[in-house]
């Protein structure tokens, strides 16, 4: 099957390639931790990570620009609470090392830029249309 021209897959967006990138991250993070730390905050953890990527795909699949754009705030609001909160609350705990902090953080830190960029390309192509 002959793909769309301009057409970029889900896949293939860097954006996207970041979030699953710290999906990985996340997932190492979560694996070390003992049972009680992965209940108390291990699962609000990965799911905050993990929601980041879902949240790109189920905007990809919008069809509305104000529609996809909601799903992309999601996602950004996901992953404020993945990095500022339980990944920063992880470090103050000693649950996690400096390294590890700053590793995640390192990948998030160009994803928020690349999510805010891809937000502003939406608001953009929407404008030109007019």
């Amino acid at each position: 099957m002959e793909e769309k021209k301009g057409y970029i897959k889900l896949e293939d967006l860097e954006v996207y390639k970041l979030s699953r990138q710290l999906s990985r991250k996340g997932w190492v993070i979560y694996k070390k931790m003992d049972w009680q730390t992965r209940k108390i905050i291990g699962d609000q953890f990965i799911e905050s990570t993990d929601s980041i990527g879902a949240n790109l795909a189920e905007s990809y699949g919008r069809f509305h620009y104000l529609d996809r754009i909601r799903f992309l705030y999601n996602s950004r609001g996901s992953m404020i609470e993945a990095v500022n909160h339980w990944l920063s609350l992880m470090l103050e705990r000693e649950i996690i090392p400096k390294e590890e902090f700053d590793d995640f953080k390192q990948v998030s830190d160009k994803l928020s830029l690349k999510l805010n960029n891809y937000i502003q390309s939406i608001y953009n192509s929407k404008k030109e249309l007019k």
